[in-house]
């Protein structure tokens, strides 16, 4: 079977992690007889440099075309002082309009593994957690109105959060769908207190409740869920949240991990290419040394098998390579102890290349 996919290096440790991932699914491709078609595009910084856009119309029409988007880290401080329309984080904002991707999806799991590596106490952390943050992707503040006008205090600043109930509920139905694959649980992060669009957010995912009878449902204002993931992550099983505030809790259930290193994430439409990407960022100031983690890159390539080619037995077979790898004490810089040796990007997917 032969599968196209769009890969977009991007910025920083972008191209590095991203080739190690690209290492990993050739490996795959061999094992399984499967044939992956790599379609280079850019977007982000480099995209800008080479072309004054940040989001180039070929790459957008390549990733169209393609079964899947492997993407790697966009932006950085080069790139600070650009219009906002120039500046790389647009093109990921672009990228997810333009291909309809409005379901993101952020897996947050304490490997057995690096239990050390969470900053929580271990009586905190028990047997571990297992979150899934289901995120809206293409609607509130960060796509709403935006600008600048006077007031009686000077120059001022709006962003406005929109959503309708159209967004709502095709966000609602994916999490439901996903608490009924796990442990039909699903908390719905909002601030209904306050925000009028948050009160419609409510209302909405109770209207789709009643079609998941299975599925435990239970409300929670952000401020607190932010304290509670914090105070007993393994309380959680499905996160359903707004754009804004899955941002911020998702890179908040990250360092609970050990490394945002470790993380991968899907975004999903309903038809369109799925966009695979790591949910650390371009880190310049280790780019080019060769230390970066590429373990969510590869994980993201792992569920770009899963959510977007329905290869589950080849999805396991990396996820569990990497947990080999892991118990067997390798380590990447990110997640090593003071005095332990660790593993450069190459030497880490070599290990994870030989588990497979």
């Amino acid at each position: 079977m032969e599968y196209k996919i769009a890969v977009v290096k991007g910025d920083g440790i972008g191209p590095e992690v991203v080739d190690s991932a690209i290492e990993i699914l050739d490996l795959i491709g061999e094992r399984y007889n499967h044939k992956f078609i790599y379609k280079e595009v850019l977007a982000g910084g480099a995209a800008y440099d080479a072309f004054g856009d940040p989001l180039p119309k070929e790459t957008i029409e390549v990733c169209k075309k393609s079964h899947a988007v492997l993407l790697g880290s966009v932006g950085g401080n080069k790139w600070d002082n650009l219009p906002k329309d120039k500046r790389p984080e647009r093109a990921i904002l672009g990228l997810r309009k333009e291909l309809g991707l409005f379901a993101n999806l952020r897996p947050g799991m304490l490997f057995k593994a690096l239990e050390d590596a969470c900053p929580l106490k271990s009586e905190i952390v028990g047997e571990g957690f297992d979150i899934l943050v289901v995120r809206e992707l293409t609607g509130g503040i960060y796509f709403g109105e935006s600008g600048i006008r006077e007031t009686d205090n000077g120059p001022a600043a709006y962003d406005i959060e929109t959503y309708s109930e159209m967004e709502v509920r095709r966000i609602a139905k994916i999490g439901f769908e996903m608490a009924m694959k796990r442990r039909k649980h699903l908390t719905s992060v909002d601030k209904s207190n306050v925000l009028e669009s948050s009160r419609l957010w409510r209302r909405v995912v109770n209207e789709v409740a009643q079609d998941y009878p299975e599925v435990q449902v239970e409300h929670m204002y952000v401020d607190n869920a932010a304290m509670q993931v914090i105070r007993d992550p393994g309380q959680f099983d499905v996160l359903l949240t707004t754009n804004l505030f899955g941002d911020i809790l998702s890179d908040e259930i990250s360092m609970l991990t050990g490394s945002i290193g470790m993380l991968p994430s899907a975004s999903l439409g309903q038809t369109s290419p799925g966009l695979f990407e790591p949910i650390h960022g371009s880190a310049p100031d280790i780019a080019g040394k060769g230390i970066a983690n590429p373990i969510a890159t590869i994980l993201s390539a792992a569920m770009m098998l899963r959510f977007a080619f329905d290869l589950k037995e080849e999805a396991d077979a990396i996820e569990s390579a990497v947990n080999k790898v892991l118990d067997a004490g390798l380590r990447t810089a990110d997640i090593r102890g003071k005095d332990e040796d660790f593993l450069t990007t190459q030497e880490m997917t070599e290990a994870i290349k030989k588990t497979i």
